[in-house]
């Protein structure tokens, strides 16, 4: 009996030992990851007083001034959420219900609705190139969005949703945010609607929780330094929608717009901080 105490006092601590010693491996790969994460952070940090985006930002306001297409016009008059030619704090409000064309708007569908009824560009004319690609493929479009984001840095978000049809954009965003399917039956809330998910160093933010929300929604339009370009929030769900492995959506379609509705009034009462630096 003493032999097979022993013997069980021996197989128990060394079965203490190796959860330790799984507890220490496991703690230190997070420490690891967690010092990477931190160094990610501050290397955005470190780049985020010279920001590319200013440039973009200084494009888009040429643009957004220039007398351009068939009538010759600038967008000076455009009413992008506060009233014709108000600029700052504009991106604030969006998307938001314009009487003029009977829907919910983001700001990329609203532009292309002044460029086609202010300049006199076709709406294939408006949407060309509405992603950059280098020197060669420049997006306008992307530069004007920079400017007028640009302008609503340091205020706070507030989307009202508050017309019906601007609830009824809402709910369809919602079920879109929810949706799952794709080879992968992956949907939105696969990867953001819980806390701590991660997809190698890269935290998602729980777009249900509004801290979260607030952080990831006014962080963007972003410069990503690893391709060159300030991309756009239609830009950052057409790349969700291409790792979820669905069809690329609309540009500038309702659908896009609702589903920016949901995920700008979850971030409501946050603080604007775009273009941002991006990875």
């Amino acid at each position: 009996m003493e032999r097979r105490s022993n013997v069980n006092r021996t197989w128990e601590t060394a079965a203490r030992a190796a959860c330790a010693a799984m507890a220490l491996s496991a703690a230190g790969a997070l420490a690891q990851d967690r010092t990477a994460v931190e160094e990610i952070e501050r290397y955005r940090q470190s780049l985020a007083d010279g920001n590319p985006a200013e440039l973009w930002e200084a494009r888009g306001e040429d643009l957004w001034k220039a007398k351009r297409g068939p009538k010759g016009a600038s967008l000076e008059k455009c009413d992008i959420g506060l009233g014709p030619g108000v600029v700052k704090g504009a991106y604030t409000v969006l998307p938001k219900y314009f009487p003029d064309t009977d829907r919910v708007q983001d700001l990329e569908s609203r532009l292309v609705t002044c460029m086609v009824n202010l300049q006199g560009f076709t709406v294939e004319q408006a949407t060309k190139q509405h992603f950059g690609a280098g020197n060669d493929k420049k997006s306008d479009m992307e530069a004007i969005v920079a400017y007028i984001t640009g302008s609503a840095r340091g205020m706070k978000m507030n989307v009202a949703a508050s017309h019906p049809k601007e609830q009824e954009a809402y709910e369809i965003g919602k079920r879109m945010f929810f949706h799952r399917g794709g080879p992968y039956d992956f949907a939105c809330a696969t990867c953001h609607a819980e806390d701590g998910k991660r997809i190698r160093l890269q935290d998602l933010p729980n777009l249900l929780n509004p801290k979260d929300a607030q952080r990831a929604y006014g962080a963007w339009p972003g410069y990503r330094v690893s391709q060159g370009e300030v991309r756009t929030m239609q830009h950052r769900l057409f790349d969700c929608y291409r790792q979820q492995r669905f069809p690329e959506p609309g540009y500038a379609s309702d659908a896009v717009s609702a589903l920016t509705l949901f995920l700008a009034k979850n971030a409501n009462g946050g603080v604007f901080n775009a273009p941002a630096l991006k990875r």
